[in-house]
């Protein structure tokens, strides 16, 4: 039987966003979603692994399904002075889209979302470079002095003590705008993810329990101490939960998926009623082409499935971009609502072919006494 994934039906697609002026005075190439993700759930931050590495805070994330939870996680900084500024989601006027983080000499706008430990909105307050060398700021940071000496201590004043929004703009959202020294910021070298970013992602993605409809917002792994290290006594579970209010399921009247991405959100078609046409012999051979097309059915599906998720392991060990994963979705859908398309027909000429022969109504009696 296929797996049944009820998805929303909801555009998803990848475009290049420019924002100017009174927005956000960026590029951000990312994913466009019709709702926004669930609250930031809280946790606590791992030990720091070693000096060089930067605290990166978790996010929702989208793969055209659902939203899942990329844990926060420490990173090596890919060279002495860059600093790690946050993606956000920000409303663009129709829908979410994603803005992805990046590394650079100063941070710049994120959404004015409070990550925490050290990124409360604006700028970051969790360390500083000097002489090639990264000093923590143990009031917001999570390390083992025995083991970094490069530590100072300076009190923040967290002033956001309300709900733990998660992106920018439309309703309920942050309502905060870059400041014109962050807008000089996002005109600097930059840095994409790094590659041990880019696995932490996948390796999120592709696990079910930090999907926001399985976890309800709070994730068992809610940050690690090392990307990718998602194994027990490496990771930090979710102490409490953010909140997540997603629109109602759609689906269509046959009880299929609306617009379905993957082969696996596909439920198998229900089965007409057992050919009774009054004919044994030909009801017995009805039956044999309903369960031969099934059969083909099942094997057509099974094998798109399989190559779907193939496509998504090249993916992976490819470590592809934000916009290449976005054609690649596009793609899977079309080919599995055409498959969808495909078998819905052929079920329906099956039904037409074996309908009984159409009956004459009997002939009705002479009435008594006439000829």
């Amino acid at each position: 039987m296929r797996r049944r994934v009820s998805i929303r039906s909801l555009l998803v697609f990848v475009g290049m966003l420019v924002i100017t002026g009174a927005c956000h005075a960026q590029i951000g190439v990312g994913i466009s979603v019709s709702f926004g993700p669930p609250e930031l759930p809280v946790y606590e931050q791992p030990i720091c692994p070693a000096e060089g590495y930067i605290w990166t805070p978790g996010y929702w994330a989208w793969d055209g399904d659902d939203y899942y939870w990329v844990p926060g996680t420490w990173v090596l900084a890919p060279e002495p002075g860059f600093f790690w500024t946050p993606g956000y989601w920000g409303w663009g006027g129709n829908a979410f889209f994603f803005h992805e983080g990046y590394w650079g000499p100063h941070v710049g706008f994120y959404g004015g979302i409070n990550y925490g430990f050290g990124y409360f909105g604006h700028g970051y307050e969790g360390g500083r470079w000097d002489g090639g060398h990264f000093y923590y700021n143990r009031s917001v940071n999570n390390v083992n002095v025995t083991v970094i000496h490069n530590v100072y201590n300076t009190t923040i004043v967290n002033e956001n003590r309300g709900p733990r929004v998660s992106y920018n703009g439309g309703n309920g959202g942050i309502n905060e705008r870059p400041s014109s020294v962050e807008e000089s910021y996002a005109h600097e070298r930059h840095i994409p993810p790094v590659s041990a970013q880019t696995q932490h992602v996948q390796a999120a993605r592709g696990n079910p329990e930090l999907r926001a409809s399985a976890n309800h917002g709070k994730p068992p792994i809610a940050a690690t101490a090392r990307p990718g290290e998602f194994h027990e006594g490496s990771v930090v579970p979710a102490k409490e939960g953010g909140h997540y209010n997603p629109p109602p399921r759609s689906e269509n009247s046959g009880g299929h998926p609306a617009n379905p991405v993957h082969a696996s959100e596909l439920t198998a078609h229900p089965r007409p009623p057992a050919p009774n046409t009054g004919n044994p012999n030909q009801d017995k051979k009805y039956q044999q082409q309903q369960d031969k097309l099934y059969a083909k059915q099942e094997q057509e599906h099974q094998k798109l499935q399989q190559k779907q998720e193939q496509d998504h392991q090249k993916m992976a060990q490819q470590q592809a971009n934000q916009a290449r994963q976005q054609q690649m979705e596009q793609r899977h859908q079309q080919q599995t609502q055409q498959l969808e398309q495909k078998h819905a027909q052929q079920q329906q000429q099956m039904q037409q072919r074996q309908q009984p022969p159409h009956q004459a109504p009997p002939h009705e009696s002479s009435p008594k006494g006439k000829p």
